[in-house]
C-alpha cells in the first residue's frame, strides 16, 4: 500500500514537471508552424516576405527576453519555492495562448495588433526562461536519489512532446481545412485547445506540496553574478554543445533538407517527426543509464559523438536519398539523447542550493539564446559565405568540443552527490 502511494505520488511529480513544457513548447511551435498566416493577419504587408520576417522577429524577440525571465522566476523560485514559480510559469504561459486564440487582427484593431503579438512573445519568452529549468530542479528536488536522472528526462521530454504535438495538429488541420478557412479562424483552434491543457496543468500544480527552503540566498540574483559565478560559466559552457546540436538537427535541418538538397518538403517533415519520436523513447533509456553509470560517462559519450560525427552525420543528410537523410538524423538523435540523459540532472545537481534556480536559469537561457537560438541563421550563413553545403557541421562539432572540454576537465562525477 505504501509502495502503491509512493509510485502515485511520483507520478504526481513527474506530471508536474513535464506539463508546462508541454504547453510552452506546443505554443512555441504552433506560431513558428502558422508564422506565415499570423504575419499576414497581424503584420500585414505588400511584400508577404516582409510580413513573414515581421512574424518571426516578434518569434525571435520570446528568445531574447529568456535569460531575463530565467532571473525573474529563478529568483522566484528560490526565495518563495519551486511550486509558487511553476504556478506563474504556467498561468504567464496560459495566458498569451488564450489571447492568441481570441485577439482581433489587424483589420480590425490597426497597429495594435502588432504591438499585442510583440507582447505576447515576451510574456512567453518570459515565461520560457522560467518553465524548463524550474521543472527539472523540481523533479531532481523531488525523485528519490538513485532516481534523480530519470525524474530530470521528463521536463525535457515534454518540451520535445510539445513540439510533436504543435506539428501534429497543424498538420491535421492543414489536411482537412481550405487555404480560406485556415486563413480567417483555423490558425486560431490549436491556441484555444491549448489553453484547455494549461488549465489541466494548472490544476496539477496547484495541488503540489510547498516547497519554501530555509537554505536560501537573500538576494539569489547578486549571488550568481557574485560568489557564483563560476558554477554559471560552467553550466553556460555544458550546455552549448546540446543545444547547438538540437537547434541544428531537428530546426534547421528541416530547411537544408529542403532547400540545400532539394528534397520535398512532405519527406522533410516526415523524417523530422520520426526523429523526434525516436527521441522520445531514447530519453527515459539514457537517463535511466546515468542512474546506473553516472552523469560523466554520458555527457563525454554524447559530447563526444557530436564532436566527431556531425561531419560525417551531415554528409549522410547532404543527399537526396531519404534513408540516408534519415540515417544521418538518427546520428545525431542518438548522440543528443546520450549527452541530454547526463546533462539534464547534472545541470541541477552541478548548481549549489541556494541559488540553484536562478543560477541554473540564467545559465542554460543565456547559452540557448546566444549560441543555440542563432544556429539556423548562423548554419544558413556559413553555407552562403562559404559555399560548402558541410559546413554547419563545423560549427555543431565547435560547440560540441566547448561541452567535451568542460565535462573532461570542470565537472565532477554527481550520481552519488547530496544535492545540498
Amino acid at each position: 500500500m505504501i509502495a502503491k502511494a509512493q509510485e502515485t505520488s511520483n507520478m504526481r511529480v513527474i506530471l508536474a514537471g513535464l506539463v508546462g513544457n508541454v504547453i510552452e513548447w506546443y505554443d512555441f511551435a504552433l506560431y513558428g508552424y502558422f508564422a506565415n498566416v499570423i504575419g499576414r493577419q497581424f503584420f500585414p504587408s505588400s511584400n508577404p516576405s516582409v510580413s513573414l520576417i515581421a512574424a518571426f522577429g516578434a518569434f525571435a524577440v520570446g528568445f531574447l527576453v529568456r535569460p531575463f525571465g530565467g532571473l525573474l522566476f529563478g529568483r522566484i523560485a528560490d526565495l518563495l519555492g519551486r511550486k509558487q514559480a511553476l504556478i506563474l510559469t504556467l498561468m504567464a504561459m496560459a495566458i498569451p495562448t488564450v489571447l492568441m486564440a481570441c485577439m482581433p487582427n489587424y483589420s480590425r484593431i490597426g497597429v495594435t495588433a502588432p504591438i499585442i503579438v510583440v507582447l505576447l512573445r515576451i510574456i512567453q519568452g518570459l515565461s520560457v526562461g522560467g518553465e524548463y529549468t524550474t521543472s527539472i530542479v523540481y523533479l531532481v528536488e523531488n525523485a528519490p536519489d538513485q532516481r534523480r536522472g530519470f525524474f530530470a528526462i521528463w521536463g525535457l521530454w515534454g518540451a520535445v512532446l510539445g513540439i510533436l504535438l504543435a506539428s501534429a495538429v497543424a498538420s491535421f488541420l492543414a489536411n482537412i481545412l481550405d487555404h480560406q478557412q485556415l486563413d480567417i479562424w483555423g490558425w486560431r483552434v490549436p491556441f484555444a485547445l491549448g489553453s484547455l491543457v494549461a488549465l489541466i496543468g494548472l490544476l496539477i500544480r496547484r495541488g503540489l506540496v510547498s516547497d519554501v527552503s530555509t537554505d536560501v540566498s537573500r538576494d539569489p540574483v547578486q549571488q550568481v553574478f557574485g560568489k557564483y559565478r563560476m558554477q554559471v560559466l560552467r553550466l553556460f559552457l555544458l550546455n552549448i554543445g546540446g543545444g547547438v546540436g538540437f537547434y541544428a538537427a531537428f530546426v534547421y535541418v528541416v530547411s537544408y533538407i529542403k532547400e540545400i538538397d532539394m528534397v520535398s518538403e512532405r519527406i522533410a517533415l516526415n523524417i523530422n517527426t520520426v526523429s523526434m519520436a525516436i527521441l522520445l523513447l531514447l530519453y527515459p533509456l539514457t537517463a535511466w543509464l546515468s542512474d546506473r553509470l553516472g552523469r560523466k560517462p554520458l555527457l563525454l559519450a554524447g559530447g563526444g559523438m557530436l564532436m566527431f560525427g556531425s561531419i560525417p552525420l551531415f554528409e549522410l543528410i547532404h543527399t537526396t536519398d531519404p534513408l540516408r537523410i534519415f540515417a544521418g538524423q538518427l546520428g545525431f538523435v542518438i548522440a543528443l539523447a546520450t549527452l541530454s540523459g547526463g546533462l539534464n540532472v547534472a545541470n541541477v545537481e552541478l548548481m549549489p542550493k541556494v541559488v540553484r534556480c536562478t543560477g541554473l536559469a540564467f545559465a542554460y537561457n543565456t547559452s540557448m539564446g546566444i549560441f543555440g537560438g542563432t544556429t539556423p541563421l548562423i548554419a544558413t550563413w556559413l553555407i552562403q559565405g562559404s559555399g560548402n553545403p558541410i559546413s554547419p557541421a563545423y560549427w555543431v562539432a565547435g560547440s560540441a568540443s566547448i561541452t567535451l572540454l568542460t565535462s573532461i576537465f570542470w565537472v565532477r562525477e554527481t550520481r552519488l552527490s547530496c544535492l545540498s
